[in-house]
């Protein structure tokens, strides 16, 4: 009864916490987006009058002209607007190393300034609406940020409330028009803004009781960032993709090389290599049908599908990295008519590489992160290659055209692509130790 009773309790504070948060989100965060409204009154209590002037219109009429006036209405929105999207970087950096509790008390105190700015501005001090408007949409936007994370204990539907609470962002907008509609019925602009920096009680009440003081956890992008699997998977990719990168780069020089210069025999060369790289539309398929071996066959006793793909994708990382290593050892030998095997392998292995490089991705981590972690690791093993660069002008300078040292060098940096497949397996190994020990106990 007392797990019953506490699993209500939970259950009811995720759902409050929610409701709290929609509501701060939707009365207060985005308010500075209803800015017309609030220009309306400010025109009404004189703000900026002084830059309105006398001017002759049509007919020899004279008009007042407040175009002056307007282009500081405009200037201050935006300062605002501006401020809300720059400073969203420098904010999201506050909440990730600071914590929520951080976060929400400079983004509470950057709200109640901006409304007490605009509480004691006047016609006499319009100026104050400049940093008054800043503070509201940088202390909003804060606001937004905390909130958001509130989607992590919804787990399905955590999208669905992110989208929300972002909703009602947008319709906080609404704020100023309320704010428009009862400065009509007799109350003052100071009145309205005193009130809404009074509600900073609230929002202190929900950082200290219903938000935690840290973040609502989930296994958001950064832990499979930072996780041993991507590492090493970036690693098993990088060193790999050097290797084609610098082959396919010096191929030329290459068989000039070993051809003696003779033209028509390179030629011959190059066009079996192009040959071969139309095999890998064939080649690619193999791989997928070693992972997905295992489908349709009962998995051991207690072992999820995500371990069973786990364990099914051992063999394909380390034929990968096999490949690799047989690949640059024939590419490092100065033989012209073993280059033929060399471009089967390369085709194979290049196959291999990148079609296992997006399953393991697939498989391995959340769907959710499938698309900004296979853009990270191909971005980031872009940058590792890089190295090719200066690889060929080493070959070109120190080693006067003999590429010899360096695609030893290559090869040897090859074997660290098995480390990968080595990990998975003693992960596999441990996870299946563990709970044939937690059964038997």
């Amino acid at each position: 009864v007392v797990g019953c009773e506490s699993s209500l309790e939970r259950s009811s504070q995720r759902y409050f916490t929610f409701a709290t948060g929609l509501v701060e989100c939707l009365g207060f965060a985005g308010a500075v987006f209803g800015w017309a409204s609030l220009v309306f009154v400010l025109k009404e209590d004189g703000y900026f009058s002084s830059l309105c002037v006398n001017s002759t219109g049509a007919n020899a009429t004279q008009i007042l002209d407040c175009s002056r006036q307007d282009e500081q209405f405009s200037l201050i929105f935006t300062i605002a607007s501006f401020m809300n999207n720059f400073m969203t970087m420098p904010n999201g950096f506050i909440f990730d190393r600071y914590g929520t509790t951080v976060a929400r008390l400079v983004g509470i105190f950057l709200y109640t300034a901006g409304t007490l700015m605009v509480a004691f501005s006047s016609s006499a001090v319009p100026n104050l609406l400049f940093p008054a408007l800043c503070f509201l949409a940088m202390g909003g936007i804060l606001l937004l940020i905390t909130n958001m994370q509130v989607g992590n204990l919804f787990g399905s539907h955590r999208s669905t409330i992110i989208t929300l609470y972002n909703g009602a962002f947008d319709s906080s907008s609404a704020l100023f028009l309320i704010i428009k509609l009862v400065h009509e019925s007799g109350v003052s602009l100071r009145a309205a803004f005193l009130f809404l920096s009074a509600c900073s009680v609230i929002h202190l009440l929900r950082t200290f009781f219903l938000l935690p003081r840290k973040f609502i956890p989930y296994p958001t992008f950064r832990q499979c960032v930072l996780s041993r699997f991507f590492v090493l998977h970036l690693l098993w990719l990088s060193v790999m993709q050097l290797r084609h990168y610098l082959f396919i780069g010096t191929l030329n020089p290459m068989l000039q090389r070993l051809s003696g210069g003779e033209a028509s025999l390179v030629s011959q060369y190059i066009n079996a290599f192009a040959i071969t790289q139309l095999c890998g539309v064939l080649c690619a398929p193999w791989n997928g049908l070693i992972m997905d071996r295992h489908k349709g066959k009962p998995r051991a006793a207690g072992e999820t599908e995500q371990e069973a793909d786990l364990r099914a994708s051992v063999l394909s990382l380390f034929l990968t990295a096999l490949q690799c290593v047989l690949f640059s050892l024939c590419a490092s030998t100065p033989y012209l008519p073993l280059q033929y095997l060399t471009f089967i392998l390369q085709v194979l292995n290049r196959s291999f590489l990148y079609g296992g490089n997006a399953a393991f991705i697939n498989l391995a981590f959340p769907s959710c992160h499938f698309g900004k972690l296979y853009g990270m690791v191909m971005g980031l093993s872009a940058v590792f290659s890089l190295l090719q660069y200066p690889c060929f002008a080493l070959v070109k300078g120190a080693l006067h055209g003999d590429p010899l040292y360096v695609n030893v060098g290559l090869t040897v940096l090859s074997l660290l692509a098995f480390v990968h497949p080595l990990s998975v397996y003693l992960h596999c190994r441990r996870t299946s130790r563990n709970k044939a020990a937690a059964a038997s106990s």
